[in-house]
């Protein structure tokens, strides 16, 4: 059996001798780009080559890219989903494209990893009529012909979310499943933006295993994107062929490829297990588990979820840190220091009560070091400071898991009380949040933000009645508070596109209350890069000027803007702008503002819900930076 260190290996010696350059894995950190907290996908290092920028060294390249999306912290637990993960990825920037690209996966996925071919099935992009682009008959007919070269059946089918496999081996997809671009469907791409179809690989557990009859899903039609558990996307061609114009979508005169595949789960096809756990990379630490425990991996559901959620919190930290990322109470820091306390959370779960993280770390450092030297180099420095938050954290979880028991045998925790938890012993929010969840209960986590700020500091006494804008009062805080919604609004605009306008909105000196116009719920993802940009201004102690107007100069000139009618003839334009020019937000608007970023504080996001149909709602507030 291969382990994942070899499928790596052999992934990259294959296409270097294709032609390729072989790059090292960017840091788990972006550089240059405040927009984001964190790499989350082989392709984000790749953009601006992708975009026409000529890479160094030359037009095609591989890689392993590391990367952490925060966002699944939550979904932790089950068999499939991990924080932590590599990406796979070769790259042509103008040379070669599907035929060349479509046929080395094929001979890597089969001859390489020794994959059933009979197992394996591809979904290509179905075209969309209304924008005149057309399926992708040319990806579709190349898998064919590999398939019946070795035998297997392959019909092509349509609408397999609504009818099933139907004995299909290639199925088309639309525009959300099997289309690419930065801004996501056709429909939302700016004039001059490049995207283009891609071709998902996937391989099937089998129907054996009747995964998809034990789902929550079994009363819809199975299919390869099902949730179901059956089917594992390993593999992602894109094929950046066309940019939009005034006048529709053209082919690019060099269009690109970009492949990306979850080093992991190419291990979960070879290893033929659908539980990630298994694969080699956490067997190490895993054993050190069942050790510590005295309880055997996927013997007991609870005990199996405890293990998932440290295996890969501790691994996904271990990496941060090598990366630089040490714990603390803002940023990237905080991700790392919620990943190890939620671990020794779960630690005490399945009945470890002494220190155990130094050893997880150690195992990962065997696991990793020969193909990243990086922690070898800083074990010492992982040691010391994983260790350092799980004794912090561990001087104080014992005595307020006894008060949180306590204060729940009421029947409910007040946001006062999530509070206290927080600033006595150190419980995040978040975490108070899922021993509660635990319990069928909740928290109110406005009360709980009106206490944090008050514990700061930082209240000031309410000015009688309603400022104009939805703010309740002129204070500072709620100033600052107002500030920061023209960042945030500017920032959804950004990465969910200038379709999104502000619906309405209430700010107290505790919270912004913001509604804003969009379809569906925002990911976590998106919203912590919304956090970061709007962090990235603060940060860069930009300047707050305005200019006075013509409304419909203003209008003509870009400026968002939510209630034109409301607004006299001439406007006042805030703009909120860098020493190096940069422009983070320019807006109508008749409130007060800072006069700079400098000492605003901590931008967070606390809440994203429905507000009503086409409406969504963003509860945020400002901390004190630490």
């Amino acid at each position: 059996m291969l382990t994942t260190r070899e499928i790596r290996e052999k992934y990259l010696r294959f296409f270097e001798k294709k032609g390729h350059a072989v790059v090292p894995s960017s840091s788990l950190v972006p550089e240059n780009d405040p927009s984001t907290l964190f790499t989350g996908s082989g392709m984000q290092p790749m953009v601006p080559y992708l975009l026409g920028e000529v890479h160094p060294l030359g037009m095609r390249l591989t890689d392993s890219q590391k990367c952490f999306r925060s966002q699944d912290i939550e979904e932790v637990g089950d068999n499939r989903h991990t924080t932590f993960f590599e990406m796979l990825g070769n790259w042509s920037f103008g040379d070669y494209f599907k035929r060349e690209q479509i046929s080395w996966m094929w001979e890597f996925l089969t001859k390489e990893l020794g994959l059933d071919p009979s197992r394996l099935y591809f979904t290509c992009y179905g075209g969309n009529e209304s924008l005149n682009i057309p399926r992708d008959e040319e990806a579709a007919t190349l898998w064919k012909n590999l398939l019946e070269s070795a035998g297997v059946s392959a019909d092509i089918c349509e609408d397999a979310e609504a009818l099933g496999m139907r004995g299909g081996r290639i199925f088309y997809y639309g525009d959300k499943k099997n289309w690419w671009s930065r801004v996501g469907v056709p429909e939302n791409m700016p004039v001059g933006e490049p995207g283009g179809p891609d071709t998902e690989m996937f391989w099937d557990f089998g129907e054996h295993l009747r995964l998809h009859e034990s789902s929550i899903w079994k009363d819809s039609p199975c299919h390869v994107n099902c949730d179901c558990g059956r089917f594992v996307e390993i593999g992602n061609n894109v094929f950046m062929e066309y940019v939009k114009t005034e006048s529709g979508f053209r082919k690019l005169p060099r269009p690109n490829v970009d492949f990306g595949g979850g080093l992991e789960r190419l291990a979960v096809a070879v290893n033929d297990n659908p539980d990630i756990f298994c694969i080699d990379a956490f067997d190490g630490a895993r054993k050190i588990l069942e050790s510590l425990s005295a309880r055997r991996y996927g013997e007991h559901e609870k005990d199996t979820y405890a293990f998932r959620v440290i295996l890969d919190h501790i691994r996904a930290a271990t990496f941060l840190i090598a990366d630089g990322v040490v714990p603390s109470n803002k940023d990237q820091g905080y991700f790392v220091r919620r990943l190890i306390r939620r671990a020794v959370r779960f630690a005490k779960n399945i009945g470890i009560q002494e220190a155990f993280v130094r050893d997880i770390v150690g195992a990962y450092v065997e696991t990793y070091g020969v193909s990243y030297p990086v922690l070898q180099e800083k074990q010492q420095f992982l040691v010391r400071e994983s260790e350092q938050e799980e004794q912090k954290f561990r001087k104080t979880l014992e005595q307020g898991m006894k008060e949180l028991e306590k204060r729940s045998l009421t029947g409910s925790v007040s946001g006062k009380d999530a509070f206290e938890l927080f600033s006595t012993y150190g419980f995040p929010l978040e975490m108070t949040k899922e021993l509660l969840e635990e319990r069928g209960l909740s928290v109110d986590e406005d009360e709980f933000y009106r206490e944090f700020k008050q514990h700061q500091d930082l209240s000031r006494t309410a000015s009688a009645g309603k400022f104009k804008g939805g703010l309740a009062d002129t204070s500072e805080k709620t100033t600052r508070l107002h500030t920061a919604t023209h960042l945030m609004l500017a920032g959804l605009r950004k990465f969910l596109g200038s379709d999104v306008h502000q619906a309405g909105s209430n700010i107290t000196e505790e919270r912004a209350r913001f509604d804003f116009t969009y379809p569906t719920k925002v990911s976590r993802e998106v919203l912590d890069r919304v956090e970061a940009y709007v962090n990235a201004a603060i940060q860069s102690n930009c300047v707050v000027g305005t200019d006075i107007m013509e409304k419909e100069a203003a209008r003509a000139a870009g400026v968002e803007g939510s209630f034109w009618d409301k607004y006299p003839e001439k406007v006042t334009v805030y703009r909120v702008k860098s020493a190096d020019g940069t422009v983070y937000s320019s807006e109508l608007c008749g409130g007060p503002h800072v006069s700079t970023t400098d000492g605003m504080g901590h931008f967070r996001i606390v809440k994203e819900e429905a507000s009503s149909a086409g409406v969504r709602r963003i509860k945020a507030v400002l901390e004190e930076a630490v």
